[in-house]
């Protein structure tokens, strides 16, 4: 949005919500943030214990004055402010996602949260519902959707390049879990992960289960309606769930699977799309993000490339550098962060808001409906439908 930034005449304040010293989604947010001038983290709270998070605030280069002790004491204090905070970034553990956003938007800020916004569907409604009433912007931090290449796959589907849908294929594969973490020294960050109560429904899913979910939506332009799903722990005795595989309907009836797993032990973080249509499919990996494969039923493949001169203008804005400079998570994240301050700007000066593509905290929620129709068809060992929000 041109001159969007200049007629505001400042850039918005975050305050953070986790995120300390030792945490590398922390500096994510903060370098994602900052990134494009649109954003300056100026106040935060950076521990649940609050003296920790005093001094993790100065050790980050924070305002005395400015890091706080506790959400609570954050939302109060900068609300007196002559220059308050616009929104809170949240990057802390699962179980308290709902808590901070609801105080957050009762405030009147906008938030970015990390994945899952919730603990389950019901509170995430409660989120969409306040977000709506309060007209807040309210973005889930689901990064991979967010490169270059995967919003041009999502403009190819949508204009009909591949055809009508036929079969969708996501899979995220990791191995941080692989080995029995639950018999090795236990620190505090392990512990919260291995407490259902803490880290969700299914820990697979809140921590990488939701972002392959919501690309498949993304990509595909659909949500799912229908899914029926292997629940459970591929390590011998472990009590939390590190394995997901499901067969899903969307909502037109496309076929897909769905395989998400934190235990395969030489994993590396591989995250992979295949949306196969009518007349070809797309194909999109993580691990070579600027690229994206086109290929055509008859004809040669094709390699699109970040940066290359034939692409729309608005994907060619996603990116910074030239084609073949590596760009990675960090820039991905500054897309949604630049999207939510235009946004967030356009509406302060009452200009048309563009359609921007940054995930809502209606994916959010779509999310949670999913993840807990995959845990009824464990229980039930049949096809379940997956909840939808209420209408507005």
């Amino acid at each position: 949005m041109a001159g969007v930034k200049e007629r505001f005449g400042r850039p918005l304040r975050l305050g953070l919500v986790g995120g300390g010293p030792t945490s590398w989604i922390g500096g994510m947010h903060r370098g994602a943030a900052e990134f494009d001038g649109w954003w300056r983290c100026t106040a935060g709270v950076f521990s649940g214990d609050p003296a920790r998070s005093r001094a993790a605030g100065a050790q980050l280069g924070f305002d005395a004055a400015r890091s706080y002790g506790t959400v609570e004491e954050m939302l109060a204090q900068e609300a007196k402010r002559s220059d308050p905070i616009d929104a809170i970034a949240i990057m802390t553990p699962n179980d308290t996602h709902y808590l901070y956003a609801r105080a957050a938007l009762d405030a009147g800020l906008d938030v970015v949260c990390d994945k899952p916004v919730t603990h389950d569907f019901a509170q995430a409604c409660d989120l969409v519902a306040r977000t709506r009433r309060g007209a807040r912007v309210f973005a889930v931090a689901h990064g991979y959707s967010a490169y270059p290449m995967v919003r041009h796959a999502h403009d190819l589907v949508r204009n009909g390049a591949i055809g009508a849908l036929r079969l969708v294929q996501v899979e995220y594969i990791q191995s941080g879990m692989a080995a029995r973490l639950e018999d090795g020294p236990q620190n505090n960050r392990i512990r919260w992960l291995l407490d259902a109560e803490r880290s969700g429904q299914a820990l697979v899913m809140s921590a990488i289960g939701c972002h392959a979910q919501h690309l498949a939506s993304f990509v595909s332009g659909q949500r799912i309606a229908r899914v029926t799903a292997d629940v459970g722990a591929l390590v011998p005795g472990r009590t939390v769930i590190d394995y997901v595989s499901a067969l899903v309907a969307l909502d037109d009836g496309t076929r897909g699977t769905f395989t998400v797993t934190q235990a395969a032990a030489g994993g590396e973080n591989d995250i992979r799309l295949r949306i196969y249509g009518a007349k070809g499919m797309i194909e999109w990996w993580h691990r070579e993000p600027s690229y994206l494969r086109l290929a055509l039923q008859g004809e040669a493949t094709q390699v699109i490339t970040r940066g290359d001169p034939f692409l729309p203008a608005a994907t060619l804005a996603l990116g910074r550098t030239p084609r073949g400079h590596p760009e990675g998570l960090r820039e991905a994240f500054a897309n949604i962060y630049a999207e939510v301050a235009q946004e967030r700007m356009a509406r302060a000066l009452g200009d048309a808001v563009p359609d921007f593509a940054y995930p809502r905290i209606e994916d959010g929620a779509h999310t949670m409906a999913f993840i807990e129709a995959c845990l009824r068809s464990r229980a039930s060992g049949r096809w379940e439908d997956v909840a939808r929000l209420p209408l507005p």
